[in-house]
């Protein structure tokens, strides 16, 4: 019998914001709570280096610290990949996995260490407009101005260390061969137009894992839970009731 523990990661650069639209939508019985990404929101910073699995770790050590036996996760961009190690190092603990705007790679691993260089150098403010450009579908920076204010401020507010160094756990990052060996009932969504992590990656993800179901979120681009909730919410309940 699944639990009714609920773990939620956000994006790079992002807070637990990122699920505060989606997550009121999401069944009541659930018990959710929010894992926050070294560095961000409230989060302390990371003292050196960090894998991908070195924060499926710190998720682990939350879920001791709640005394969740086993939990449903939920992880969107960054925190879908470590979704991905979880399920692959800690699958006993995993009740079923959502993958949102993510993938087993993500993006190619220079560009990872140029961004991670360019933080260190010039703080994370220097890719808040080039964000706002990649985090959003043509009209939701209009329609939903005061969520795109606190997600942008969101970034600015990061520890750049932290940052750069999940810059450069994501450069090393690269799951797709181990796809095949996941146990854990997955769900994969991805944005409709999402440059990060375009809808062929989560396919990509959603085939390599057996019997992993697959959708894509119409006028969303990288962050789904924000731009179409209802969308979002309205899978991950129909997928949690398969694991439930």
């Amino acid at each position: 019998m699944a639990s009714n523990n609920l773990i939620l990661g956000p994006s790079l650069g992002t807070s637990s914001f990122v699920w505060s639209k989606t997550q009121p939508l999401l069944p009541q019985g659930l018990q959710v709570n929010n894992f926050e990404l070294p560095g961000h929101g409230p989060q302390t910073a990371a003292s050196g280096p960090v894998s991908v699995s070195d924060v499926a770790d710190q998720v682990i050590e939350l879920a001791d610290t709640l005394q969740m036996d086993t939990f449903h996760y939920a992880g969107i961009s960054l925190s879908g990949s470590v979704g991905l190690d979880l399920a692959l190092r800690h699958s006993d603990r995993l009740d079923s996995l959502a993958v949102v705007c993510s993938g087993a790679k993500i993006g190619e691993r220079q560009a990872w260490l140029d961004r991670a260089e360019q933080v260190r150098t010039q703080g994370t403010p220097v890719l808040v407009e080039g964000s706002a450009q990649r985090w959003f579908a043509p009209g939701f920076i209009e329609r939903d101005p005061d969520s795109v204010s606190q997600l942008l401020h969101d970034l600015s507010d990061a520890d750049n260390g932290s940052y750069a160094y999940l810059c450069e756990a994501l450069a090393e990052f690269d799951l797709r061969g181990q796809l095949p060996k996941i146990t854990v009932p997955t769900l994969v969504l991805s944005g409709e137009h999402d440059p990060v992590t375009p809808p062929d990656t989560g396919r990509s993800v959603a085939e390599g894992v057996p019997g992993a179901k697959y959708q894509t979120i119409t006028d969303a681009s990288h962050l789904a839970t924000i731009e179409q909730p209802d969308q979002v919410a309205q899978a991950m309940t129909e997928f949690l009731k398969v694991g439930q």
